[in-house]
């Protein structure tokens, strides 16, 4: 069970996007779209060294972080970053600022997506008020399904925290992440 309610319908293929966020120079949120998440999860597993339970590029030795990033470009994912590039007053209001421009691009792409975003236990309440108002907002309601899952649970999870990492880490990380990298929005009030 992959944890969300609504019935997929028959024939039609959700995009799963993975959503991750950095606050280590400003704050960005990274979305990793997977079209097929069971392949990318063999992927993921495969990354996984002896003796962790996920993949976290803090975590993870210097030696192995240039394979992680290689495997994952040679794959179909695609990802966006959100850069929140005006001050804002709280690291909440950034997020909400990103997830508003996530949420449009979204309703703006079209069809069905389940949104899987890292559970930080702190903001599980407040994103949940702010996503509901902009799902409906955008009229998105029947087609973007959201749910919060803590990085253990989904290994996909990884996908979006290596590309935050690689993207505020240095310019080197950031042209090695880049060839999955679709679009970057600059996202300010």
């Amino acid at each position: 069970c992959n944890g969300f309610s609504r019935r997929v319908v028959e024939g039609v293929t959700p995009r799963y996007v993975y959503v991750d966020e950095t606050k280590r120079s400003g704050y960005v949120l990274a979305a990793v779209t997977v079209t097929d998440p069971e392949a990318m999860r063999r992927v993921v597993r495969g990354l996984v060294q002896p003796g962790n339970r996920r993949l976290h590029m803090v975590d993870e030795r210097p030696r192995h972080r240039p394979a992680i990033v290689a495997a994952l470009v040679a794959t179909e994912i695609e990802a966006t970053i959100y850069e929140a590039v005006r001050h804002y007053p709280t690291d909440r209001a950034a997020r909400t600022a990103c997830f508003a421009a996530l949420v449009e691009d979204l309703a703006a792409d079209g069809g069905d997506t389940q949104l899987v975003i890292e559970q930080d236990d702190s903001l599980v309440h407040s994103d949940r008020h702010e996503l509901y108002r902009l799902v409906r907002a955008a009229g998105v309601s029947d087609s973007v399904e959201y749910r919060h899952v803590r990085a253990h649970e989904d290994r996909l999870l990884a996908l979006p925290d290596v590309v935050a990492w690689c993207w505020v880490r240095s310019r080197e990380w950031r042209r090695r992440v880049a060839p999955i990298v679709n679009r970057v929005r600059a996202v300010g009030p």
